[in-house]
């Protein structure tokens, strides 16, 4: 089961995506994710990438994000998200774009969007070919002092070139990594 954990959509069940291609964050990992960045968290523009259920975007807007974005090219899970996106009632307050997550986030950067906080849950082999951060540099998507947090198998290698590790926590097989 997926549900919001805290907020004003606290206890609100969300629809799982049924593909062993999506993984949703554990309710653990995401309290955990959410004790650390909750006064970050209000008032912020949010940019939930790779998506899946989009749980962690819905979070983020029950804990007073003032918009959403959502990035996923799977369309199953694009589905999945506009479904718990209603049952929560805030698509006034979200954008979703169904590609992939580099030409995603190109496209914002034409908007000029910036983002408070971005938070990423790519696919494990993802990081070993691509680095979705180069791309967050590159646009010029993040605003200074933001936040960007990485979900990751915890024994991947991965080097953020682009930015400095603030902290990094592991809890079972995940790692969340906090990049500024």
């Amino acid at each position: 089961m997926i549900r919001v954990i805290s907020g004003i959509y606290k206890g609100k069940r969300l629809n799982k995506v049924r593909s062993s291609l999506v993984r949703p964050i554990p309710d653990k990992l995401k309290e955990t994710l959410f004790n650390i960045i909750q006064e970050e968290v209000k008032g912020s523009v949010f940019l939930d990438g790779f998506a899946g259920t989009g749980s962690v975007g819905i979070e983020a807007l029950s804990r007073g994000a003032e918009k959403v974005i959502f990035i996923d090219e799977y369309f199953p899970a694009i589905k999945v998200i506009k479904t718990n996106l209603k049952k929560c009632g805030v698509e006034n307050r979200v954008q979703v774009i169904h590609q992939e997550f580099n030409r995603g986030v190109i496209q914002l950067a034409k908007e000029n969007m910036k983002f408070n906080m971005i938070f990423l849950d790519p696919p494990y082999k993802l990081m070993e070919k691509r680095n979705p951060l180069k791309v967050i540099m590159k646009r010029e998507v993040l605003k200074p002092g933001g936040k960007i947090i990485l979900r990751h198998y915890y024994k991947t290698k991965f080097e953020a070139k682009y930015y400095e590790v603030l902290r990094q926590i592991t809890i079972g097989d995940d790692t969340l990594s906090f990049y500024q």
